[in-house]
């Protein structure tokens, strides 16, 4: 089998490519009912937001040294011990 680049217009193995002037140029967002579930989402969504502002950012300056002790062997790093953590975290599933 050739692999050119160019879509297969034979129906078998891939679609056909479409025209421009065939092309949908209806926006599904601006419909009624998807609008109506923005309210929606914005209030479901908004606990998640609230505990997302709640934490503290992300030390960069620290990650670097915690990286850096890590590459330097300064830093005990038990490969074994992390696995069980992660084994404990999400439950055996064996």
């Amino acid at each position: 089998m050739k692999i050119n680049g160019t879509p297969s217009t034979s129906g078998v193995g891939g679609t056909a490519p479409v025209a421009a002037s065939e092309q949908s140029t209806t926006d599904v967002r601006a419909t009624p009912q998807a609008n109506a579930d923005v309210p929606l989402q914005s209030a479901a969504l908004a606990p998640a937001k609230e505990a997302l502002a709640a934490l503290p950012d992300v030390d960069q300056a620290r990650v670097a040294a915690l990286r850096d002790a890590l590459a330097k062997g300064e830093l005990p790093f038990d490969a074994s011990r992390l696995a069980g953590l992660i084994d404990r975290y999400h439950g055996s599933r064996s």
